[in-house]
This record gives structure tokens, C-alpha cells and sequence, in this order.
């Protein structure tokens, strides 16, 4: 069962942990009153949002200034102006640093001093200047040799402070004292000589190679090529890769707006906050990824690099908002079509986004139909019920239109539309798509697990959530015909042909074949669930015979080790998903003390090996069906870290110092850690935390209908408690209407 494209799959286990309760809930599964995990309220957080502004030329030095921009070139001084930079006027000299001190920018270069504030610009000195910092009042400036004190609109030297041994190269003052880096080296200047002795008791310098110097409170930090030195009183230590410092190449810093360190390197950007560092590289954020300057404003970061400025703005947030944002996002980028959500492509021949009809959107969308239920039941929002209704009646549509009963189309194209057809099945298989009876559409076989686990899935959620009279009956009714089919075909799917499909399989000759030998673990405990839950939604003794046939064949004997580790060619992220869906069901349904000590002990395994990955919809899973602690920091601080701009950049990450596994935690499956959605794009939950490179070139935009789900489902079974704030701005986006993707769907609607 290793395959591409399952992410929906574990249908059936959410129905009975509903009945246990909704939004906060402390009863587990199986009846268990317990909680051991605590609720995280949906508090206000700072949501980046980026932006880029190319050049031409490397951006040499950054300052803000009375909210705007300063940037410094080879050949002078501009000012952002929206999207564009514009000229000042100032000498025709490489900018070598700029600072906001006292009221004004400094623009230091290789021939002068200037000061721009409210009069203009007025040269202050000529001379090969270095560096300016703010002590006791006054602006000190310092060239290569010396250090001087600006008074009015001149320079006057500070007495004493004639030449320093080795050069300056950046100056800061800390402790109440002129602190001056030299090459390789820290001076200071204690009002009478410069001293390069008293600086240090405890610790070195790491390295000769020294780009730039900060003081921020107690610390004064130096950059160098091997990390950052770190100065408390006169004990130095170092921060690297093994300290969480994400690359150690760093080049230039920065003090940010929130007690936070910016950290340019020759690969990224790097916000140091709150005891973590955060990691911003070429192309989500960055023009280019060779960062020569930053500086930042009220709630904004900018950073300098050799191909333009990467603006990084921080705008208040819940995560409430956030699915509101996407909601919207799946609208006005038109990933929405036919109750199904899509994936977007770029098609230069089309010129833009188009939506891919793919080898599971039946598997996908109900992602967005398990939200929707959530929100429902979590809210009472009217529009999400209507919501939840069209999707289902869309996935009982995919059902309907084959003429194979219980056999659901993967997904439906209609004849004419715009968009990208799936030519390729799932495993590297050829696509198989067929006629419907009236002409006018394309349904796609060949048929996989992937999607009997998502309708299932769905389907169980929306019967016990969102249906009402008639919807509760065909919900029933959809499930049972699923499950009729797989039980009248002998334990498969069976297509067209009358062969069974190729990843629709769980008959006991299956399992017998090496394929399947592997697969017997996972696709056991899915047949299971398939059976337990259409017996426990419709009440057929039918279903509850077969159940107890795969128990005779002794299904259930072989899912302790469902999760595969080894060999590493059959570890296959999708598949977890798989797991996690039918855990559900089985955990819920079944009392028999014998058989749910061997589910529970193979559901807490898959825990252990998935929970590395800090995945909300895994953690939800786990910490509903059991009661037992499911990281819920983690999974918020996921939720928290999706971009708001869903296009599937590439990303790489293998040349990080900082890819260790953190303390608690052991990759079984590969890799070292989880990086952060911040670092690797917005992600389908059949998508790997742990894999450092990937993404799509900018050519994908990313349906977030799971994000939805994870958000939604926390939300109902309280992991995620609702926003303290009922402001609008602070939990709803306006709905603009704008068409930003996909042009609209231009086939036939839906029967």
C-alpha cells in the first residue's frame, strides 16, 4: 500500500468520539474519563506577511526613518516608494552602513558622514567613516583609526581617543562604555586609552573572520563566520547550530520591534525570539538569499540582499482569522469547483493559475467537508452547514456516476472545462477515466483505499454532526453501498474491467503477495473499519458479519506493526494518514478488552513515530481518541506558522547547522526534526515535516482545505479554545470578491 496521494483516508474512527462529546469534552474513547492534555486558547499572535522589492544591485545598508525606508547602494542613497526605489539627493558614494539614532538617519560612506532628518541632508564630515553609535546622549563616530563626537553639524574629537590598535570596524556602546570591534578582535574605549585586555575573563572570540557588532541590554553580540559571539559582563560564549542558531555564517544584525535579534548570513534571515530562532530564505521571503543588511520598523522587518529587499510585516492575528483568511483564499483564488476544493498549477500556455482536477479529489476535498462539520458543530455558523451539505452531496455524486454501485469515481472532469486533467494515476499507473451515460462528463477509476478511507471518513463526521431527516439517510445509505461493494466483490474494488484496482485491495490473497504481505498491517485495520462503521451508522447485521469474517482470517493480528520503519524504501508518509483514520474507528467501537489492548498498542506506537512531525491533525487525533497529552502547543504553533501566501515555493534547508533532533524525540523514519510551515511552505497533511528540500518552483498553489480540517476539528473537541477578543479585525477577513487564481469554473453545474 506505499503510494502517493492518500492523505484522507482514515475514515471512520471520528463518529464515536462525538458521542463521547463535543468542545471540551473529557470523556476518551472507550468511555475513559480522562484529560490529560491542556487547552490552548486561540490568543492574538503576530502573523508574518511578506512582500519583495527587486534591484538591480545589492542592497548594501538598511534604516527606517519616521516609517520609511532608507536603502543604501554602490552608488548612493534611495527611499522605497510602494514597490519602488527612488533616488535621494546625496553624493554619488557606496553606502556603506545606515542608522536611525538621536532623531535622524547617519549614512556613513567611504567619504563622509551625512545626517538626513527633518532639514534634509547636511554633511557632517568628509573621511572614510565606519560606523556611528548612540552613548551617553551624544552620537559617536568612529573611522578606521579613531573615535569623534558629533556636536551641532560638525565632529570634534573625543579626547584621548587617537588611534585604535588593528582598525575599527563597528562600534557599540554597552555598559556605559564605547565598545570597538577591530578584525578578529574587541577593544574598548574607557575614556582615557583603548583596551583590548579588560574586555574578556571567561570564553573567546570563535573566529578572526568578524562582520558587524550589536548591544542589546546585558549582551553584546559580534557576527562572525562561525556564528555569533556573545558577550555577558566579561563572559564571551558562542551561539551555533547546536544552540538552535539555524545557519552559522552570519554576516550583519539587527535590533528588531519586539525584544527580538535579527540575523543576516550569507544564507537567509534568521529572527531570534523568544529563546527560539526562526529561519527566512530565497524564494518565500527573500529576493536572494545572501542577506547584507536589515533593519526594522513598527512590527516590519527588512532585509538587504544582493537581489532586493524582503519585507517581512507582522500583522495581528487568531487563528479563527486565519480560517477565515483561508476560507476566503479558497474563493477568490477559485480553488473551489463542483463542492470539490483543488490544487492550483501555473500553465504558462493558459498564462496563469489553473486548477488541477487530480487522482484524488473525492480524497482531498473532504478535508474540507470534515471542516465545515467541525465548524458547525463548534459555532453554529449556518453558512458552514451548507457548506458541509454541498461538499457531501458532491462526494455521493462521485459515487453515483460510475455505473459500478458503491464504487466512487477518484475524481470528475467535465467535457470542454478549463483546467489540468489528471494524465497519470496514482503509483506512477496511467490515468483511467471513462464516459459518463449522458456524454457530458469524465469519471476517473482505477480507484484506490485513498478514497474509500476519505468518504468514509467525511461521511461518518457529517452523519453525526451537520445531517438532519433525509441527509442523515442518504449518508447511511452512501456509507453502506461502499461497503457492500467491497464485501460483495470478495474484499475488493472492482472496476470496469472486473479486475480489481490496483491500491483497492484487501482480500486474503492480497496479503499473501509480497506487495500485500507488507500492506496486510494497514489495509487490514482499514477493512475493519470499513465494516465497523457502516454497521455502527446503518444498524445491518450484514456489515457486522463481515466484520467478524476478518477477524476469523485473523486481520487483526497483524496491525501492531502497521507503521513501517524499514527498509526505508517502504516508509511512506501518506499512509500514516491511512493509519490514523481507521484508528479512530476502531478505538471508539470496538469494547472487547483483547483486541483493543492490540489496537491501542499499535495506535501508541504510530504515535510515537508520527508525533516528531508536530502535525495538529495527527496530534487532534491522538488526543481525542485517547485523552492522553498530544502536544497541543506544537500543533498550534504549526497552525500559527502557515504562510498566508499558499504558492508551493521551492525550499532547502540541508545546509542548516541546526538540524538535530530535539531532546524527547526520535526520528524512526528518517531525517532529524520537524521544520517549521515558515520554512517549508503550506502543506497537505500527506506532506513530510522532516524532508529539508522540496516544494514546487512557485508553480503550486496548496488547497488549504486540511489546515481547515486540523483547525476546526481542535476547535470542536477543545484542544484550541475560541479567541478571548470578539473584535472583527482580530477574527474575520472582508470578503473582497477579488479573482486571483483560477478564472471561475466554466462547465456544466453539477446535476
Amino acid at each position: 500500500m506505499v503510494r502517493c496521494c492518500l492523505l484522507v483516508v482514515l475514515v471512520v474512527g471520528v463518529v464515536g468520539v462525538f458521542r463521547a462529546g463535543a468542545a471540551g469534552a473529557e470523556t476518551g474513547a472507550g468511555g475513559t474519563a480522562r484529560r490529560l492534555w491542556k487547552p490552548v486558547r486561540d490568543d492574538v499572535y503576530l502573523q508574518e506577511v511578506g512582500r519583495q522589492v527587486g534591484t538591480a544591485q545589492p542592497v548594501l545598508a538598511l534604516a527606517v526613518y519616521e516609517g520609511r525606508l532608507y536603502a543604501g547602494f554602490d552608488d548612493g542613497l534611495r527611499t522605497l516608494d510602494g514597490d519602488t526605489f527612488k533616488d535621494v539627493a546625496f553624493p554619488k558614494a557606496a553606502v556603506r552602513r545606515l542608522k536611525t539614532l538621536a532623531g535622524a538617519v547617519w549614512v556613513v560612506s567611504g567619504e563622509g558622514l551625512h545626517r538626513i532628518d527633518g532639514k534634509g541632508v547636511t554633511a557632517i564630515a568628509q573621511g572614510d567613516f565606519r560606523d556611528v553609535c548612540l552613548h551617553g546622549g551624544a552620537v559617536v563616530a568612529a573611522t578606521g583609526e579613531g573615535l569623534f563626537r558629533v556636536v551641532g553639524d560638525a565632529l570634534e574629537p573625543i579626547p584621548k581617543a587617537g588611534q585604535c590598535p588593528g582598525g575599527i570596524q563597528r562600534i557599540a556602546s554597552y555598559a556605559e562604555t564605547v565598545y570597538c570591534l577591530t578584525p578578529g578582535r574587541l577593544a574598548l574605549f574607557d575614556g582615557q586609552r583603548y583596551d583590548n585586555v579588560n574586555t574578556v575573563d571567561w570564553g573567546r572570540l570563535g573566529s578572526k573572520e568578524t562582520r558587524d557588532m550589536l548591544a542589546q541590554g546585558s549582551r553584546l553580540y559580534i557576527a562572525t563566520d562561525v556564528g555569533l559571539a556573545q558577550l555577558r559582563g566579561m563572559a564571551m560564549t558562542s551561539i551555533r547550530g547546536q544552540d538552535g542558531l539555524c545557519y552559522e555564517d552570519t554576516v550583519c544584525l539587527a535590533e528588531g520591534f519586539e525584544d527580538d535579534l535579527w540575523i543576516g548570513t550569507s544564507e537567509g534571515a534568521i529572527r531570534a525570539v523568544g529563546g527560539e530562532y526562526q529561519y527566512f530564505a530565497h524564494p518565500r521571503w527573500l529576493p536572494d538569499n545572501r542577506v547584507r543588511a536589515i533593519a526594522c520598523g513598527d512590527r516590519v522587518a527588512y532585509i538587504g540582499t544582493d537581489g532586493g529587499v524582503g519585507i517581512i510585516e507582522y500583522e495581528p492575528f487568531t487563528l479563527e482569522k486565519k480560517a477565515a483568511y483561508y476560507e476566503r483564499h479558497l474563493e477568490e483564488w477559485g480553488q473551489k469547483r463542483l463542492g470539490l476544493t483543488h490544487k492550483l498549477e501555473w500553465d504558462p500556455a493558459m498564462g496563469g493559475w489553473v486548477r488541477e482536477v487530480s487522482d484524488n479529489d473525492g480524497g482531498w476535498s473532504c478535508h474540507y467537508l470534515a471542516a465545515m462539520c467541525f465548524k458547525y458543530a463548534a459555532t453554529g455558523d449556518e453558512g458552514a452547514r451548507a457548506e458541509a451539505v454541498n461538499s457531501f452531496d458532491s462526494l455521493k455524486w462521485l459515487e453515483e456516476m460510475t455505473p459500478i454501485p458503491g464504487f466512487p469515481a477518484r475524481s470528475v472532469w467535465a467535457k470542454g472545462e478549463t483546467g489540468h486533467q489528471a494524465q497519470g494515476g496514482s503509483g506512477g499507473y496511467a490515468a483511467e477515466w471513462h464516459d459518463t451515460e449522458d456524454d457530458a462528463w469524465e469519471w476517473k477509476g482505477d480507484t484506490s483505499s485513498d478514497e474509500t478511507d476519505a468518504h468514509f471518513y467525511a461521511t461518518a463526521i457529517f452523519h453525526d454532526l451537520v445531517a438532519e431527516g433525509e441527509e442523515k439517510a442518504r449518508a447511511k445509505e452512501h456509507l453502506a453501498r461502499l461497503a457492500g461493494h467491497i464485501v460483495d466483490n470478495g474484499w475488493v474494488l472492482r472496476d470496469l474491467d472486473g479486475k480489481p484496482t490496483v491500491w483497492g485491495r484487501w482480500d486474503p490473497e492480497y496479503f499473501s503477495s509480497l506487495r500485500g504481505f507488507f500492506a496486510r498491517g494497514l489495509n487490514g485495520l482499514e477493512a475493519l473499519s470499513y465494516m465497523k462503521t457502516a454497521h455502527a451508522l446503518t444498524g445491518d447485521a450484514k456489515f457486522d458479519a463481515a466484520y467478524r469474517q476478518l477477524l476469523d482470517w485473523g486481520y487483526h493480528t497483524h496491525v501492531l506493526r502497521q507503521k513501517l520503519t524499514f527498509p526505508p524504501d517502504a516508509i511512506f508518509h501518506s499512509d500514516d494518514r491511512l493509519a490514523f483514520f481507521v484508528y479512530y474507528t476502531i478505538l471508539q467501537y470496538e469494547t472487547d478488552p483483547e483486541l483493543r489492548s492490540i489496537y491501542r498498542r499499535s495506535f501508541e506506537r504510530s504515535w510515537e513515530v508520527e508525533r516528531i512531525e508536530h502535525i495538529p491533525w495527527f496530534n487532534f487525533i491522538y488526543g481525542a481518541l485517547t485523552g492522553n497529552d498530544c502536544e497541543v502547543g506544537q500543533a498550534v504553533k504549526h497552525l500559527r506558522e502557515w504562510p498566508l501566501d499558499l504558492v508551493r515555493y521551492s525550499f532547502r534547508n540541508s545546509h542548516r547547522h541546526d538540524l538535530a533532533t530535539r531532546p524527547g524525540y526520535v526520528a524512526y523514519s528518517g531525517g532529524t526534526r520537524a521544520l517549521s510551515p515558515r520554512e517549508i511552505g503550506p502543506l497537505r497533511w500527506s506532506s513530510d515535516t522532516l524532508r529539508y528540500n522540496g516544494g514546487a518552483g512557485g508553480h503550486a498553489v496548496v488547497d488549504p482545505a486540511g489546515w481547515l480540517d486540523a483547525y476546526w476539528m481542535g476547535r470542536y473537541y477543545g484542544f484550541i479554545t475560541a479567541p478571548a477578543t470578539d473584535d472583527p479585525e482580530l477574527t474575520t477577513v472582508e470578503r473582497r470578491g477579488l479573482g486571483l487564481g483560477a478564472k471561475p469554473y466554466d462547465g456544466p453545474p453539477r446535476p
